[in-house]
């Protein structure tokens, strides 16, 4: 396939629901088992390991309408949480046989146990996942909740995680990364070759495919993209922040792109590249991911590294980025996004580095006041 081709695609199938995504491969894999996870992290490796097909759980975005999960939260509660459970009202997540949750904020923590409550058929599993980073013991204890959660798919369906088999998977996902960055690194070089929108799209699509599917259509965009054809326009280069959890509608993607800015650097989709480098492949592989997830994982407001402050590692993807400013994009009502914006802040203005805040919900349909906003924005960076 072509570039064009490959982001065609990425992008259709980006739009099916998540349990026809999981029928069709289990149509292909009689008696495999399909589980999905919640932002931010996803434990892909443990999963795949099992033999079990990984998927991303992003909540219903603009196709779904909420006539049941309302009445499960309060209104103050972000839209993910609830069109991820709208999704199993609806029928539209079945040919998933699983979710893992973790304890990124207080909402997640709840709508693990709702999910259960309300769908006792589902293999539901909660990760308690290290916060904190600075003490002696993170390391394991973050290796030992991977270890249960490869526990509870033996006991559940007879899947062992075995460590030949969890070896194998970290080699397997550590291509998969080292391709992503390398994308990552040449839309920052080149940022005129691919738009984020195609990016974003490829991305999502990592999250609904087997790995060793994405690794093709990675390749031929690592190869191909250097030669696409594109010129340099004049627009802001930004990194966005915000959006590690609830993912932004792609046409706030695109109207970013349109207002005059060049997105070098992102938070979104996490959990597919969690990971600043390869994980080791020596050892005891559930001690080596607990070592990652904590010596390894990029920055993100579902972490509290207590000896930095909570924009370094914002400043330093600005600086390695070369942008220019900073476009805040969190989700209404994400709690740790807005509690870290104002720290964030502070730490852009203590530097020099210009923001803008922009919120967002996954249902938006119009875009024009946002469009207004950031284009005064860049005019007023590009000609003061």
């Amino acid at each position: 396939m072509t570039v064009d081709q490959i982001v065609a695609h990425c992008r259709e199938l980006t739009g099916r629901p998540l349990g026809v995504v999981a029928e069709e491969w289990k149509a292909r894999h009689p008696g495999g088992r399909v589980v999905a996870a919640y932002p931010v992290f996803a434990p892909a490796e443990v999963l795949h390991a099992a033999g079990v097909l990984p998927l991303g759980l992003f909540g219903g975005g603009t196709s779904v309408e909420l006539t049941h999960a309302d009445a499960r939260f309060q209104s103050f509660v972000c839209s993910i949480a609830k069109s991820s459970l709208e999704l199993g009202f609806q029928d539209l997540i079945k040919g998933v046989d699983g979710i893992v949750f973790s304890n990124i904020c207080d909402v997640a923590r709840n709508l693990g146990s709702i999910y259960q409550r309300n769908f006792p058929g589902i293999f539901v599993e909660y990760l308690h996942l290290p916060q904190n980073s600075t003490s002696p013991a993170v390391s394991a204890y973050a290796a030992a909740e991977l270890r249960r959660l490869g526990e509870g798919l033996e006991r559940h369906w007879g899947l062992p995680v075995t460590a030949a088999a969890l070896a194998k998977s970290v080699e397997v996902y550590n291509t998969l990364r080292a391709r992503v960055r390398a994308l990552y690194a040449l839309r920052i070089a080149e940022p005129h070759k691919l738009s984020t929108s195609e990016l974003y799209s490829v991305l999502r699509a990592l999250t609904m495919t087997p790995p060793e599917d994405g690794l093709a259509w990675l390749d031929t965009l690592l190869a191909e993209l250097p030669r696409r054809e594109g010129r340099p326009q004049d627009r802001l280069r930004v990194v966005v922040e915000g959006a590690f959890c609830e993912q932004p509608p792609i046409g706030l993607l695109e109207v970013l792109e349109e207002a005059g800015c060049y997105v070098v650097e992102d938070d979104f989709l996490l959990g597919w590249r969690w990971f600043t480098g390869d994980v080791a492949t020596e050892g005891d592989p559930f001690e080596r991911l607990g070592a990652a997830y904590v010596n390894q994982a990029v920055p993100s407001s579902t972490r509290h590294e207590s000896r930095q402050h909570r924009a370094d590692g914002l400043i330093e993807k600005v600086r390695r980025a070369r942008a220019d400013a900073v476009v805040f994009l969190p989700a209404k009502f994400c709690e740790p996004a807005l509690f870290d914006y104002v720290l964030m802040k502070q730490g852009l203005e203590r530097v020099g580095v210009p923001h803008l805040l922009v919120e967002f919900e996954e249902k938006m349909w119009t875009f024009e006041r946002t469009r207004n906003e950031i284009e005064t924005f860049v005019e007023s960076m590009l000609f003061d």
